[in-house]
C-alpha cells in the first residue's frame, strides 16, 4: 500500500477542525514534499519525523514521499502533526496496517528519540472528537486534559513505540482513566469581608443575579476594585458543562487548566492591552480577554485609561453577546 490516510485535528482559536494527513509513496528520487498551507513549526515536522522514526527503529522510506495536511486552505501550525504523520508514512510504506487508525483520531509532538511531547488545545480536540464518535490518542502528558471530556476513549501514549505496538496488536493500551485529583481551588473573595457599602453591595448582587454589567464610578479609595474583585465569588457554581468551557479556552491559551477547575474566571487586563488581546485575533487566532473570561467577570480597572478604540471594539460583544476574532493575513 502506497498509499495512507490518518486523521487528525488543527486548532483554530476554540475550534478544533478536523486534518486529514494524506501520505502517498511514489517511485524518483528520495525526498518528502509537504503540501497543504503548512506553518514553519509543521515544515519542520519532516525532519522531527524523519529523526524519529530511525531512531526509534523503523525504515525511514528512500522513495518519493508527498504529504498533503487536508484540507488544503486551512493553516495548520504548531507539532501536534508529527505524530500523525510518523503514522502516515509507516502505514504507506507496509509497516503497520491500514485499517489499524481506522477509527482514530492522533495529535503529539516527536522528540528526535521518538518520545512524545505535550501539546496545547487538547481539550477541544477531545470535544471534537466525541462528537465524531472517535478515539483520541494523546501524549501522556495530555491524558487527564482530553479525559475531561467524558464519553471519549483516551489513549496515552509516551513513545512512537508504544503507539506503533498497540497499533499492530502487540501490546495493547487500556483506555485512560482520569487520574489527577482536582483539588478544590482556593475561594474566591466574596461579600463577607465588606463591611458598610450597602448601595454597593446590592448593585452587586443585582447584576450577579440578572448577569448584567456594571459601572463603579467614585474618588480613589472608596473601594471600587475591592468590591468588583468580589463579583466572581458570590456568581452561581459553574455547571459541568461550563467548566468545560472554561477549560477549553484556557487549553488553547497554554494555561493550566487543573489547578483553577470549577472556578469562574476573573479577569483584569491593564489598561495599556491593545484591541486585539482584548477581543483576540491575530494572524493566528487567539482567544483574548473576552474569551479568558467566559462565565466570569472581566474587569477593567481604570475604565477612562484604556484606549477609545480598544474601548470602541466591546460594543459588539457587549450587544450581542458573542465575540468574533478578528483575523489577519502574515503581510498584516
Amino acid at each position: 500500500m502506497t498509499l495512507a490516510i490518518v486523521r487528525t485535528r488543527a486548532s483554530l482559536g476554540l475550534e478544533a477542525p478536523e486534518v486529514l494527513i494524506e501520505v502517498h509513496l511514489s517511485n524518483g528520487l528520495p525526498g518528502l514534499t509537504l503540501v497543504g498551507l503548512p506553518e514553519t513549526a509543521v515544515k519542520e515536522s519532516r525532519e522531527r519525523v524523519r529523526s524519529a522514526l530511525i531512531n526509534a527503529g523503523f525504515e525511514f522510506p528512500s522513495r518519493r514521499i508527498t504529504l498533503n495536511l487536508a484540507p488544503a486552505d486551512l493553516p495548520k501550525d504548531g507539532g501536534r502533526f508529527d505524530l500523525p504523520i510518523a503514522l502516515g508514512i509507516l502505514m504507506a510504506s507496509g509497516q503497520i496496517p491500514v485499517e489499524a487508525a481506522e477509527r482514530l483520531e492522533v495529535v503529539g509532538e516527536l522528540a528526535l528519540d521518538g518520545t512524545l511531547r505535550s501539546v496545547t488545545g487538547v481539550l477541544p480536540t477531545a470535544l471534537a472528537a466525541r462528537r465524531e464518535s472517535r478515539a483520541l490518542m494523546v501524549p501522556s502528558a495530555n491524558a487527564d486534559e482530553a479525559a475531561l471530556a467524558d464519553g471519549v476513549e483516551v489513549f496515552a501514549v509516551g513513545h512512537l513505540l508504544e503507539v506503533v505496538a498497540h497499533l499492530l496488536g502487540r501490546e495493547k493500551i487500556a483506555p485512560h482513566q482520569f487520574g489527577a485529583r482536582l483539588t478544590q481551588p482556593p475561594p474566591q473573595p466574596d461579600m463577607a469581608d465588606v463591611k458598610g457599602q450597602h448601595q454597593a453591595r446590592r448593585a452587586l448582587e443585582v447584576a450577579a443575579a440578572g448577569g448584567h454589567n456594571l459601572l463603579f464610578a467614585g474618588p480613589p479609595g472608596t473601594g471600587k476594585t475591592m468590591l468588583a474583585s468580589r463579583l466572581a465569588g458570590i456568581l452561581p457554581p459553574l455547571t459541568r458543562d461550563e467548566a468545560l468551557e472554561v477549560a477549553a479556552v484556557r487549553s488553547v491559551c497554554g494555561l493550566s487548566i487543573m489547578d483553577r477547575w470549577g472556578q469562574r474566571p476573573f479577569r483584569n487586563p491593564h489598561h495599556t492591552s491593545s484591541s486585539v488581546a482584548l477581543v483576540g485575533g491575530g494572524s493566528k487566532p487567539r482567544p483574548g480577554e473576552i474569551s479568558l473570561a467566559h462565565e466570569g467577570v472581566l474587569f477593567l480597572d481604570e475604565l477612562p485609561e484604556f484606549d477609545r478604540h480598544v474601548l470602541e471594539v466591546l460594543r459588539e460583544p457587549m450587544e450581542k453577546g458573542v465575540c468574533y476574532y478578528q483575523t489577519f493575513s502574515e503581510s498584516g
